[in-house]
């Protein structure tokens, strides 16, 4: 862990500059507003260990991938998220010194995150080899709201001296990405202008030919008077700049308020691309910096007030659980239903900044609760309309008649995972789209959607089911061979409890749909069956045997679901037998010992019993956790939230409160050793669920709200609200009690603490 941010419960605070932890910080201060995002890398030249990365929604790169084999059904590509053209550079140089922290002298150095409003704002003293020192004063901001706006003050002080100085304000699109496999340069110019006060890049992507036009325009101003310095234009591949001179006075801020538009040809037509750049920029200065940022800041407010969680007493976890809000907030707004949320989001290109079932598995819960139901809703539509390639993805494998097969990793729903222990093996995602669905119309009663939507994507994932088991003579039951479980330090195993178990729960899930649908809509019923040449009485047939006849493995003596066949061959150690020198393993370990040995990255079985909590028992889920915990590393950042919400249900309070701390500030606090890659944004809405869930004991049964909350005894009080079925629900637990309220909607019964409260 690396303890160098300051607790603060609306800022991340860094003070003082480490060159050493700079990428880390990159990734922690980064900033987005759905449409575009981008790393907090500096405005001004740096030369030292730096990650740059801006990137844009659903800009993306067939990256060839890169094997020393091949396999049938193999992905030909790994999408990736581009780091795109970059608008931030603002190049100071004094005499014939340039501006650059690796080079001079840097005091006085504080960079803050202002989760309230969405700034981040970096200020520090800079000495350079001559003698001269400047104070620098960054704000930077993009626009919540208008998501094809960013802006920047950017403000230069000399302290003992008065000079002539070079700004150079640049729109670069000569970028690389960290992953390309062989060094390879996505980008080529379309368009690139610059004009004295503004300059444009156009610029397309190989392969899949998205445009992102990228504009800045400026204003400088001293004294409370704008000023014109001499301009010089310059224009070269992929790159356009204006380059100032101007006189700095000593004592006196010089600032530079710089303003970028970025437009996709996702939401614009190519050939109005330019004109709509430099209208976006107009209209910016126009504005200004200041009415810009209010107009964003106003929209943080309304954000906070539908997703805020207040906790008191603990500045630590204050502090952890807004940033991992404020993060998911930023990532994915739900207004466009063609985005998803990468699992690295605006904050680095790990992963391939791509779609993973993590989506539907762990950050669909928070925008159910937090937002507009459209917003969830967004992201199942989402699916839906990759349920075509889905089917295309399970065909390449030999599954037939409308077997849907959802990808591990994507983009536009074709699989483009590189690794073939995922991507043909960790075939329990799939069903992670049937659970998202029920999860859906239980927070909201939407029984209409599966009319809609939902039905055909349940019969396609249940097609595949009944063709991926097969029927074990020797077990008289359905088994399911060579998968990968949740548990990712385990490969090609056979009968994983938690596969088996969501596949019979898929096609269970699936049958009760039907009768739904048919009940609702027999019309539109007809339809669907129509469409998907749906046989009924067969297929359901078949399905009801599978699900009657799935193979679990159990361990009677113990009492515990078997992870999978062979499981007690392992040699049964503990995570305390582990040297702390070999962890992370992941990072220590060659791939052959991990693999056998009995350690797990993350919740397996215990995943399960989070997902279908009500089908077990609490002492089934003790002997289970009892077990399963103490071999696991928790190297998955997935991990620790699942944990927290069942030692919470069994009573295990002093775990769920450090389980808690480890997701929300596995980042804050680089717990993984890997925050330099970027932030966890998905295994954030894990840290919303441990809070809610967890300690608040929050679940939806039979149409019923529940809750079942306790006090971390390290608090004095926490608060959250939740919107379900049209209502906002705030609940505040504290020592003496737990009030709800219904701040808006209809009255509602809940269950509070097993008994029966009426909120009007």
């Amino acid at each position: 862990m690396k303890k160098y941010l300051k607790h603060h419960e609306w800022y991340i605070i860094e003070e003082g500059f480490d060159p050493h932890l700079n990428r880390i910080s990159e990734s922690v201060f980064s900033i987005g507003n759905g449409r575009m995002g981008q790393r907090a890398n500096f405005e001004e030249d740096f030369t030292g260990d730096t990650h740059q990365g801006t990137y844009v929604a659903g800009v993306y790169y067939p990256d060839k991938t890169r094997v020393g084999w091949w396999k049938n059904g193999y992905p030909e590509y790994f999408a990736k998220v581009l780091n795109a053209p970059s608008w931030i550079g603002i190049k100071v140089k004094i005499g014939d010194q340039v501006l650059d922290l690796a080079k001079c002298k840097v005091a006085n150095f504080v960079r803050v995150l202002d989760m309230k409003q969405g700034l981040l704002h970096r200020s520090f003293e800079a000495t350079f080899t001559d003698g001269k020192k400047v104070e620098i004063d960054s704000k930077r901001f993009c626009s919540m709201a208008d998501g094809e706006v960013g802006a920047i003050r950017y403000s230069i002080k000399p302290i003992n001296f008065s000079s002539t100085a070079s700004i150079t304000l640049a729109i670069d699109a000569d970028v690389v990405n960290k992953d390309s496999n062989y060094d390879e340069k996505f980008w080529e110019e379309v368009h690139q202008e610059s004009q004295a006060g503004w300059a444009i890049v156009n610029a397309q992507t190989k392969k899949t030919f998205f445009q992102v036009c990228t504009g800045m325009e400026y204003r400088f101003e001293a004294e409370g008077k704008l000023i014109n310095g001499k301009v010089s234009t310059n224009v070269k591949a992929k790159y356009a700049d204006n380059v100032v001179d101007v006189e700095l006075k000593e004592g006196v801020e010089f600032i530079v308020y710089k303003y970028a538009a970025v437009l996709s040809s996702e939401n614009h037509k190519k050939d109005s691309l330019v004109k709509l750049c430099r209208d976006k920029l107009n209209e910016s200065v126009r504005i200004s910096f200041t009415k810009l940022f209010e107009s964003h800041a106003a929209v943080w407010a309304h954000k906070w007030e539908e997703c805020d969680i207040t906790i008191d007493g603990d500045i630590a976890a204050q502090q952890g659980i807004r940033f991992n809000i404020f993060q998911l907030t930023q990532t994915y707004t739900g207004e466009d239903e063609r985005l998803n949320i990468g699992p690295k989001g605006f904050t680095g290109e790990k992963y391939g900044g791509s779609t993973y079932w993590d989506t539907e598995a762990y950050c669909l819960p928070f925008y159910l609760s937090t937002a507009d139901p459209k917003v969830a809703r967004n992201l199942l539509v989402y699916r839906y309309k990759h349920l075509p390639k889905a089917i295309e993805n399970a065909k390449k494998l030999g599954f037939k008649d409308g077997a849907a097969f959802y990808p591990f990793v994507t983009m536009n729903g074709e699989e483009c995972h590189n690794e073939w222990e995922i991507t043909f093996e960790e075939v329990h995602r799939t069903s992670a789209m049937a659970y998202a669905i029920r999860d859906y119309i239980n927070y909201t009663g939407d029984v209409g959607y599966l009319n809609e939507f939902g039905l055909e994507v349940l019969i396609g994932i249940s097609r595949f089911w009944a063709q991926r088991v097969n029927w074990s003579t020797d077990k008289d039951k359905y088994v399911m061979l060579g998968v990968t479980g949740p548990n990712e330090y385990e490969n090609n195993i056979n009968n994983n409890w938690y596969t088996n178990y969501l596949a019979a729960w898929t096609l269970r899930y699936s049958m009760w749909a039907i009768e739904q649908v048919k009940k609702s809509d027999a019309k539109r019923y007809g339809v669907i069956s129509t469409k998907v040449s749906f046989k009924e009485i067969e297929e359901t047939s078949k399905w009801k045997d599978i699900s009657d006849k799935m193979y679990y493995a159990e361990d009677p003596k113990r009492g515990v679901f078997l992870q999978q066949d062979g499981f007690l061959d392992k040699e049964l150690l503990t995570v305390a037998d582990l040297n702390p020198e070999d962890t992370p393993l992941n990072q220590k370990w060659s791939w052959d010992r991990i693999l056998r040995s009995c350690f797990i990255k993350q919740a397996d079985v215990l995943q399960c019993m989070y997902l279908f909590e009500e089908d077990f028992t609490n002492e089934q889920i003790k002997r289970n956790f009892d077990f399963y915990e103490p071999m696991t590393v928790h190297e998955s950042s997935l991990s620790p939230c699942v944990h927290v919400i069942l030692a919470s249900k069994i009573g295990y309070k002093d775990q769920a409160y450090e389980f808690y701390l480890r997701t929300a500030r596995l980042d804050l606090d680089d717990y993984n050793n890997d925050t330099e890659d970027g932030c966890h944004i998905t295994s954030m809405a894990g840290t919303w669920m441990s809070l809610v869930k967890g300690f608040g004991g929050m679940k939806i049964l039979d149409d019923k709200l529940y809750f079942n909350p306790y006090l971390p005894v390290q608090w004095k009080s926490y608060s959250f609200r939740i919107e379900f079925r049209g209502r906002v629900i705030k609940v505040k637990v504290s020592k003496d009690k737990t009030e709800t309220v219904l701040e808006s909607g209809e009255p509602l019964s809940i269950q509070l603490s097993g008994k029966e409260v009426k909120l009007k």
